[in-house]
């Protein structure tokens, strides 16, 4: 008889939830739905970023994240970084390290008025992302954006004040506070289970919101993400498109997942899930591993 405490762990991984609240819970209800409660009760759940802007309940969606350890004590929840928390952290000033904040602004300077920058009260010492989050981008440019080319404006709106304003950063409570400086921005799991057409793989996984740079030393780019460096004007990991979408040559028997590049990709061992992309009509998707299911919070489980 098969010894069910060799059964392999259920590692989930969540998509780009963008503040709809709504999505979320369905997502939820229909994974707790399609997971029997042993193995949901003690996933490994990994959330791959960008839980703010776009949709309209931010901070409902940070308050979900934030209940879910005392709701699900024998879950493991892992909260991902994606460009746009580094960037709300940002402009609330809640970046964990040191920085000069004109020098993260030198390299795209040309960009301030374009992208409109904030200008308001604590701009001098605020990280160029933050102060891209915060400003009103130039409409002008024929790209509709909600306040600023982060689309954060529903974001300020969820906190009960207006784009821009930086009472944002007085009414962001602190465990909103604490949620945004902690999230990590990479994180590694031993021994995953994977279902493939050979059987069931044995992996390291790494979850990155964007994902790893080809050409580049993997050891060196997951200590930089590790360290949470944030003297750079932006994270390649967090932020990056076409350069960090193919798994680097020099990882083998290695997942790497991410989020946030608006598409359900799946090649090999390289698993993009961001089916949303923050758009009211996409859907909010995980996967299951190990066996590679996707759930949907469109699906009809009734």
């Amino acid at each position: 008889m098969a010894d069910p405490s060799n059964k392999p762990r259920t590692v989930i991984c969540l998509g780009d939830i963008h503040g709809y609240l709504t999505k979320l819970l369905n997502l939820w209800s229909n994974l707790q739905s399609q997971i029997d409660p042993d193995s949901f009760n003690t996933a490994t759940i990994i959330f791959l970023g960008d839980y703010c802007d776009r949709g309209p309940d931010t901070r409902k969606v940070i308050d979900f994240l934030i209940s879910l350890p005392k709701r699900y004590p024998n879950q493991k929840h892992v909260f991902l970084s994606g460009n746009h928390e580094f960037a709300f952290a940002g402009f609330i000033g809640v970046l964990e390290g040191e920085f000069e904040a004109k020098e993260t602004w030198k390299e795209y300077a040309d960009n301030e008025e374009i992208e409109g920058w904030y200008k308001g009260e604590g701009h001098e010492k605020m990280h160029l992302q933050g102060r891209i989050w915060g400003g009103w981008f130039d409409v002008a440019q024929g790209i509709d954006c909600k306040g600023s080319i982060f689309d954060a404006a529903p974001t300020f709106g969820s906190y009960g004040v207006s784009h821009g304003s930086s009472e944002l950063m007085k009414v962001v409570p602190e465990d909103h506070k604490k949620f945004l400086a902690d999230v990590v921005w990479v994180h590694e799991e031993d021994d995953v289970c994977i279902e493939t057409q050979e059987g069931v793989k044995h992996c390291k996984l790494i979850a990155v919101h964007a994902g790893l740079e080809k050409g580049k030393n993997v050891r060196e780019q997951l200590e930089f993400l590790k360290a949470k460096d944030v003297s750079v004007p932006q994270v390649t990991g967090l932020s990056g498109r076409k350069n960090v979408w193919d798994i680097p040559g020099e990882l083998t028997e290695t997942v790497v997942v991410s989020g946030h590049h608006g598409k359900l990709h799946i090649e090999g061992l390289r698993l993009i899930i961001d089916e949303g992309g923050g758009l009211e009509g996409n859907p909010l998707a995980a996967i299951v591993l190990p066996s590679m299911k996707i759930v949907r919070d469109t699906d009809n489980l009734s």
